[in-house]
């Protein structure tokens, strides 16, 4: 019984850290709705992965979409878009997100 609750203290710890960091890259991308992209040039698509659970405890819808955004985010960067537009909404910690070239 201590060990599953050792465990089970440590699942909720974790689950409010943030493992993902921006790259330099990514911090040349934003976020963006489908209303804007009109004058942009679509270069491809970002899945993001993260983890939905850490052992058996769900994490929080907030740090999970931070995490996937910052991932598409680095994606984008790496791919030469200055845009990503979210195309699906999460699923088990997965998300599709558009990655475009918009002009600034």
């Amino acid at each position: 019984m201590k060990n599953f609750l050792l465990v089970a203290i440590a699942a909720i710890a974790l689950t409010g850290c943030t493992w993902v960091q921006l790259t330099a890259e990514g911090e040349n991308v934003s976020l963006a709705g489908v209303d804007v992209i009109g004058n942009c040039e679509r270069i491809g698509r970002a899945t993001a992965k993260t983890l939905g659970k850490i052992v058996a405890v769900e994490r929080g819808g907030g740090r999970l979409q931070g995490e996937l955004l910052t991932l598409a985010r680095n994606e984008a960067g790496r791919l030469g878009g200055n845009t990503v537009v979210p195309e699906s909404l999460i699923n088990d910690g997965e998300q599709d997100f558009g990655v475009y070239n918009c002009p600034r």
